[in-house]
């Protein structure tokens, strides 16, 4: 294979599994949604737990490269948080030592058959479920395949002597280190390394000094592929894959500190198992990874601390929550639920004043990061919204005293409220974009007539939520008045925009936006009036 080849299959290859990662993300996000989250949130409760499901699902996949992928692109979808995904990648560093172990399937072998069948999931059955798990399928195949042709274009690599590097490997453990990172790098597969590690010492190519080296610096190569598949995503994201490099070389640090005791412990054990060349080199790499987990465990919570400090939130991420709610205290204690389900609304209610003063930002800049940010509070009020009123729902078959069934109901009904204020700022962002794409230019006048009729919608929408919050029944009335005025301000808009057309000032496309846009706002400050009402009605 020539330079060129290598070079064409190993950048292909990269490619398919950039995409890979995507349409896994966005068929796993569709298909389980928040199933998947609940499932993961429910075992990785604490970070042992976490420890235990990184190591369970590597066990399963045979490739810790793919689980620390799919705990990254889970944290960008925001289905883990950032101290959950840092348990599920310390049990993947273990999970992956199995590998030199035991034969496992080849998950790369498996790359074309999942792509055949996500293929066929995806364009030819029409079920919508069915559709979601054929892009996961699809999107794995992507990955796996992408792997598989990664390594294979750089195969001839493994056919290296490296048998006069011995001499320099022994003398200076930082060159095996740098070529054990290189070439996991290269292979995107530390079970490929050390594979190939393990065949290089049972032929006495390498001794042990070397071998631990090129151990050491697997471990560090191994990260690229967590780091790739953070490049483009969220803040938390880019986050995890850093844990996975600090854990990575803080545990190399370590053991190179103390390289002298760790090698007599493998050629103790060597000794007293009679263990063979290529098992060494597995024992070699499975007590690096469990001391380092055993080890770094502690430390969890700094490295969290870290790694928040070392990548900070730009001011365009929205800081997501985890929608707190136990469904254990239905059965023991009503009130405490509702308690529960209030401050969780309080949350929701938040997310909807922050991105409705991020759609009022895009209409007046038409600056791109605005209507991202604010895309991202409505996905987040839409998730609030499904888990509270799953909770809620669960609550209404128990017995509720007058109080609670009136708060209860108020509770549900402030849920949809909310939610409809983030499709309504939706709405008027697609009406923005609309506007762009078909070049809608609105006059001075009628823009400026938009902005004050938002102002006067955000200042509605915030009091509400402040009635709410602080339970202010002289602030919800304060509400009711500025709806008055929003009412007033939606029919003289309206009659204006009538006399335009009859003037012939306005096309129908404006006339699309000006319809839609007022009356958006209109219906915010109706569902901020239902907020201030259930304030005055408590």
């Amino acid at each position: 294979m020539s330079v060129q080849d290598m070079l064409f299959q190993f950048l292909g290859g990269l490619g398919l599994f950039l995409f890979g990662i995507k349409y896994l993300g966005e068929g796993l996000q569709n298909s389980a949604g928040d199933r998947l989250r609940n499932i993961l949130d429910s075992l990785t409760t604490n970070p042992y737990t976490g420890v235990l499901t990184g190591l369970f699902f590597t066990i399963l996949i045979q490739s810790s490269s793919a689980t620390t992928v799919m705990t990254v692109g889970l944290v960008n979808a925001r289905m883990l948080t950032l101290r959950q995904a840092v348990g599920i990648i310390m049990g993947a560093n273990i999970g992956t030592t199995f590998t030199t172990f035991i034969i496992g399937f080849d998950a790369a072998a498996y790359g074309l058959p999942l792509l055949a069948v996500g293929g066929f999931f995806v364009f030819f059955i029409r079920s919508y479920k069915y559709i979601s798990i054929g892009r996961i399928l699809f999107g794995l195949g992507a990955l796996f395949f992408g792997i598989q042709l990664k390594a294979s274009g750089i195969e001839p690599l493994q056919v290296l002597d490296f048998k006069n590097l011995n001499d320099h490997l022994n003398d200076q453990p930082f060159l095996g280190i740098a070529i054990g990172t290189l070439a996991t790098m290269f292979m995107q597969s530390s079970s490929a390394t050390v594979g190939i590690l393990q065949q290089m010492f049972s032929m006495d190519w390498i001794h042990l000094n070397g071998a631990l080296a090129v151990l050491f610096g697997e471990n560090i190569g191994t990260t690229i592929t967590a780091v790739i598949a953070a490049i483009g995503a969220s803040q938390n994201a880019k986050r995890a894959a850093l844990v996975h490099v600090l854990f990575n070389v803080i545990g190399t640090v370590i053991f190179f500190i103390f390289f002298i005791p760790y090698k007599s412990i493998i050629e103790w054990f060597a000794r007293t198992m009679n263990l063979q060349p290529a098992m060494e080199i597995a024992f070699a790499h499975g007590f690096f990874n469990v001391a380092s987990v055993i080890i770094l465990f502690p430390f969890i919570s700094l490295l969290v601390y870290a790694v928040t400090r070392l990548i900070r939130d730009d001011e365009w991420t929205v800081d997501t929550q985890t929608v707190k709610l136990d469904e254990k205290v239905i059965n023991s204690s009503a009130e405490f639920a509702l308690h529960q389900a209030r401050q969780e609304l309080l949350k929701m209610a938040a997310y909807s004043r922050d991105g409705l003063r991020l759609a009022l930002l895009f209409f007046q800049t038409r600056k791109n990061r605005y209507a991202d940010t604010a895309m991202q509070y409505e996905e987040e009020i839409n998730r609030f919204d499904r888990q509270i009123t799953k909770f809620l729902v669960k609550l209404s078959i128990h017995s509720l005293s007058k109080n609670e069934s009136t708060e209860h109901t108020m509770l549900l009904n402030l849920c949809k409220d909310i939610e409809r204020v983030g499709d309504h700022m939706k709405n008027m962002i697609d009406l923005v974009c609309f506007m762009a794409r078909n070049n809608i230019k609105l006059s001075e006048v009628t823009s400026r007539d938009f902005e004050n009729m938002m102002i006067l919608t955000q200042s509605c929408l915030e009091k509400a939520i402040k009635a709410l919050e602080t339970n202010n029944k002289f602030m919800a009335e304060e509400v009711l008045s500025i709806e008055d005025d929003i009412d007033e301000m939606e029919r003289t808009l309206r009659k204006k925009h009538i006399q335009d057309i009859n003037n012939n000032l306005s096309t129908g496309q404006e006339s699309v936006v000006y319809v839609d846009f007022i009356s958006n706002l209109e219906r915010i400050g109706d569902h901020s009036v239902n907020i201030a009402e259930a304030v005055l009605e408590r």
